[in-house]
């Protein structure tokens, strides 16, 4: 049975030997989303606890609501991989790893989504992490990773706090790529990793899915809006 709302969830402690000490004292400041793309979340688990492959996360949320816990959280666990967030690397060391089970071609279901938000609310109270600072992989490893996906509902989370949306449909300036890379790096996305396409993808993977095309006048609407009220403190390379 899911978690009922408002309560703590149920965590079932499956430890992982796949951890380490976060690196130069660094602490949580990030929460990353991810999809198992696996077909079941036992065959998840056991790969997350498998020494052979070097991986982990933080958190496991099974389809009907079941939630297991693999690493402390005051550890770090290896599920980020490269990648950057604000201009800053070592994403495993700044952040807390949550893998939904999820093959990435399906809806997330009702138990799995409601177990995510509150175990959300729980980890942001306790490392004081704001919505900006909850992640999708693609966010900050635009160039390899596609998880959570187009079907994963980022909007519901923003409208409870535990992550950031924009509706915003007027941008300033004209429609180009400099101006949008501009913008989506004052958000914090690593645009000298990515080439312009990828980004766009990566970032309409978050805000946009439904939309297709080349850069339109709606993402730099949203981009700009969002790099206005959720700016991160990394120096823009473009003006």
């Amino acid at each position: 049975m899911p978690p009922l709302a408002g309560k703590p969830v149920p965590v079932l402690p499956h430890p992982s030997p796949n951890f380490g000490p976060r690196r130069e004292g660094l602490t949580p400041e990030l929460i990353v989303i991810h999809y198992t793309a696996m077909q079941s979340a036992e065959a998840a688990l056991a790969r997350l606890c498998d020494p052979q492959y070097e991986v982990s996360a933080h958190y496991l949320i099974a389809e009907d609501g079941r939630c297991f816990q693999m690493v402390p959280e005051a550890d770090r666990a290896w599920h980020a991989g490269a990648g950057e967030w604000g201009g800053r690397g070592d994403v495993n060391s700044r952040s807390i790893g949550i893998e939904l089970a999820n093959t990435g071609a399906q809806p997330f279901s009702e138990p799995q989504m409601l177990c995510l938000e509150i175990l959300l609310k729980g980890v942001m109270a306790r490392w004081d992490i704001g919505p900006a600072g909850v992640l999708g992989h693609s966010d900050f490893a635009p160039t390899r990773k596609f998880d959570p996906g187009a079907r994963f509902d980022w909007r519901r989370l923003a409208l409870q706090g535990l992550a950031i949306w924009s509706d915003a449909q007027a941008c300033s300036g004209p429609v180009t790529s400099a101006r949008f890379g501009a913008a989506v790096h004052r958000l914090g996305y690593p645009i000298e990793q990515a080439a312009a396409d990828l980004l766009l993808s990566a970032f309409r993977l978050r805000f946009a899915p439904w939309r297709k095309g080349a850069l339109c006048a709606a993402d730099l609407a949203v981009a700009q809006d969002l790099a206005r009220r959720y700016p991160v403190d990394a120096p823009s390379v473009l003006t």
